[in-house]
């Protein structure tokens, strides 16, 4: 319901969608490029999470340079969002029985975490919009940006908002308001990977031709408070391999950080092949091991949550810039996907298309493109970061964990010695979508069973939804829209078992199987209301029949400090 509803309307220079580090870090650029120059410069940004940092989850350990650059002087002030350095850096190779710890030697320099900070992506974020409203931004948590404005020539000229009070069989209820439409000079997209505008962005102006096709994980995360002897402040513990076999890859990390605390996590990388792997299971999987478990002895989790990564790096990053604005931080792919890291990235690229944007401003323009933004980002800081790393995920998914690990250890070294790579720039292949192999043809003994949680160290998925503090007003439209409602169970069901059951962390998806003796059919059931946003439907459906939409404002996860 976007364009039949007459609307109320405000006009500002720049509309950010996305309340996370590159949207804020975009703001607050915006705001002091204007004040040096003295003048004004209209800017808002509007957030679908109920407050700044609900929709936020990372790790996170931190690489400061893009907070350095933004906020010099945050390192010294009392309200700083990251306070627990690096203390510790360790990086493992897991087996069945035990683990081989690698010398830190065997990695470039660049990939050591010494000089990063350990901490809460969303406790930044809320620094950043207490600074950018400080600086007179206008910052609106709980209004999703549901749909693009494009003028007559199909330049983008800002957002309309979602409406409010629309019921499930979509028409208003008694309380609806419509959506408002927020123009703009120019817009920029700050939602995070696979956000819904930046997928209409990158289709309607071609942004991926040429490109390699994005990739993506899918990282879960909890948060434990541990018991005081089991605490080591600044230890960061990187490993691989148990409980994922060879062919499929992923990581995890322990992160010690604050008062007790410790984030434990798994990702998966997308581009599995078995139907029948569960990221969820093998997450709570990897707490059993003896490396692991012993960290949570006494202690309590007390959060949950769920996001897809961008991980195609430098060769799927699509082009930046449209008519009328920009994709930066995770919109973009600029997650680097070797050191874990891309919050740097994501302020780094806020703050340069923040630059381009009031370079346009200051001339009067509107609605072109910000080439200089497009132009520039291969050769700053961020295709430095992103350049040395590009072989790491393609080498990955060609060889397997061991070798590929190996090889693209080797590829980063002489990336970081020599300026080049052995491999050249190597593609990533099939989008995510594509990768499942059919029930059929899996091999005798790979279908996998998961034990049943003892709900001390491993929990089921709807306990920890309930963790999440996930909630979506029931009676709206779902969603999670699907393009034919037929094919999860007419093909996904028996060619694939609908995988959808096993890669939604959250329980969203089941099959309902109908009374056999009334001959009724089984039945795809979507419980919307489970949704943490995670998007990993939108990416890993074998159909691609699922397309992740904007709930009504404000629902989703409220992540505390994730």
């Amino acid at each position: 319901m976007t364009g039949e509803i007459e609307r109320e309307s405000a006009d500002y220079d720049v509309v950010i969608v996305g309340a996370g580090p590159a949207g804020l870090a975009a703001a607050i650029r915006l705001k002091e490029l204007a004040a040096a120059a003295g003048r004004d410069i209209a800017v808002v940004v509007v957030e679908k999470g109920s407050e700044v940092g609900a929709h936020i989850l990372s790790g996170a350990v931190i690489d400061p340079v893009g907070l350095d650059a933004l906020l010099p002087d945050w390192r010294q002030d009392e309200d700083r969002p990251l306070t627990t350095e690096v203390t510790d850096d360790r990086f493992y190779w897991l087996h069945a029985g035990g683990a081989t710890r690698l010398p830190n030697a065997l990695m470039p320099p660049f990939m050591s975490n010494h000089g990063n900070f350990i901490g809460s992506l969303g406790t930044v974020c809320r620094y950043l919009a207490a600074k950018a409203e400080a600086l007179g931004v206008e910052i609106y948590p709980g209004f999703p940006a549901a749909a693009l404005l494009r003028d007559g020539e199909g330049r983008v000229t800002g957002i309309v908002t979602g409406d409010m009070g629309v019921g499930r069989d979509g028409k208003p209820k008694a309380d609806f308001a419509p959506g408002m439409e927020l123009r703009g000079r120019y817009t920029l997209l700050a939602e995070g990977a696979r956000g819904s505008l930046s997928r209409q962005a990158i289709a309607l102006f071609g942004l991926g031709e040429g490109r390699e096709p994005q990739k993506f994980g899918l990282g879960l995360k909890e948060l434990w408070q541990v018991a005081p002897d089991r605490f080591r402040p600044g230890l960061v513990q990187h490993s691989f391999g148990w409980p994922l076999d060879n062919g499929t890859g992923g990581g995890s990390f322990l992160y010690h950080f604050g008062d007790g605390l410790v984030s434990v996590g798994f990702v998966v990388h997308l581009n599995y092949s078995n139907p029948t792997l569960s990221p969820f299971e093998e997450f709570q999987r990897f707490k059993t091991h003896p490396l692991i478990r012993d960290t949570f002895a006494g202690g309590k989790r007390i959060a949950y949550g769920a996001r897809a990564i961008t991980e195609g790096g430098f060769q799927s990053v699509p082009r930046l810039t449209f008519p009328g604005g920009a994709l930066i931080g995770c919109a973009a792919g600029f997650v680097n996907v070797a050191r874990i890291k891309g919050s740097h990235n994501a302020i780094l690229s806020g703050m340069q298309a923040a630059e381009a944007a009031f370079a346009a401003v200051a001339e009067d323009r509107r609605g072109d493109e910000l080439s200089a933004y497009e132009a520039g980002w291969r050769t700053s800081a961020i295709g430095r970061d992103l350049r040395p790393v590009r072989n790491v995920k393609p080498l990955w998914s060609r060889f397997g964990t061991v070798a590929g690990i190996a090889l693209g250890g080797l590829d980063m070294w002489t990336n970081s010695l020599l300026g080049l790579s052995l491999f050249g720039t190597l593609k990533h292949g099939k989008p995510d979508s594509d990768t499942l192999v059919p029930l059929a043809d899996l091999p005798p003994g790979a279908r996998k069973t998961y034990p049943k949680p003892d709900g001390v160290l491993t929990f089921d998925r709807l306990s920890s939804v309930f963790l999440s503090s996930t909630n979506h007003e029931e009676d709206q439209p779902v969603h999670l829209r699907l393009a034919d409602p037929s094919l999860p169970v007419v093909r996904n069901l028996p060619v694939y078992g609908e995988p959808a059951q096993l890669y939604c962390p959250a329980g969203v998806y089941e099959i309902v199987y109908g009374d056999e003796a009334a001959k009724t059919a089984p039945r795809f059931v979507i419980n919307a209301q489970n949704c943490v946003h995670c998007k990993t439907c939108d990416i890993k459906d074998p159909s691609r029949n699922i397309t992740w939409t904007t709930p009504e404002g404000g629902g989703g996860p409220t992540y505390p400090n994730m």
